[in-house]
């Protein structure tokens, strides 16, 4: 596939505003979800943002390091999800960019400001005098959500490498899925045309 740099700016002007767009309603979702939880629940909500973050993550390496010669083997078999697989493969740049760093670094930014708010929600529930294990406490749980980020990124992406296949196969019957029953349609599915025939040169005439 050839490099177009007029179709590598629009795709960068759309995905920035698809990630602010994206960023500002999913803060002001997880700050309201946050104010109004104890910082129990709030843990929780923590640790969602953080499991989104792996797996939007192991999903961008997954159709970056496919192959796309498998799924028209399942194509020719007809096996739901297979042509889906194929566009993914064929459009790795820009679905791995949307999530790994759009959805990834969304996930990534706005887990790291909630478990701000829930290390303020756990120190203010502590009893007055105790500033040393309020320290600990905020040190404790934020190296904790940094270790299961880093952590689990880790084995995401050796999922990703391992089992390519499996996973974009199985994001592709996703959005078969979203195909057939609500018509929602992600990739177009049209091959660019070649600059020239094939087989069609004419011979030199002969006197």
């Amino acid at each position: 596939m050839k490099f177009s740099l007029k179709s590598s700016v629009k795709w960068s002007i759309l995905i920035f505003c698809v990630t602010y767009i994206l960023s500002s309603m999913f803060t002001v979702a997880s700050t309201a979800m946050l104010e109004g939880v104890a910082w129990g629940v709030g843990m929780l909500i923590v640790l969602a943002l953080v499991l989104v973050g792996i797996v939007f993550d192991m999903l961008g390496l997954a159709a970056a390091s496919a192959n796309e010669t498998p799924f028209h083997a399942m194509a020719s078999e007809r096996v739901p999800g297979s042509k889906q697989a194929i566009y993914i493969v064929r459009n790795a740049d820009k679905f791995s960019n949307f999530c790994n760093d759009v959805i990834g670094d969304i996930a990534g930014v706005i887990s790291g400001a909630a478990s701000a708010l829930v290390v303020l929600k756990l120190v203010d529930s502590m009893e007055a005098g105790h500033t040393i294990w309020k320290t600990v406490t905020s040190v404790l749980f934020t190296g904790l959500v940094s270790a299961t980020t880093v952590g689990g990124k880790a084995m995401g992406k050796s999922f990703a490498i391992h089992y390519a296949t499996d996973i974009v196969l199985a994001v592709g019957k996703v959005f078969h899925f979203l195909e057939r029953r609500f018509g929602i349609r992600l990739f177009n599915g049209r091959r660019k045309k070649s600059n020239g025939k094939r087989g069609h040169k004419r011979a030199p005439k002969s006197n």
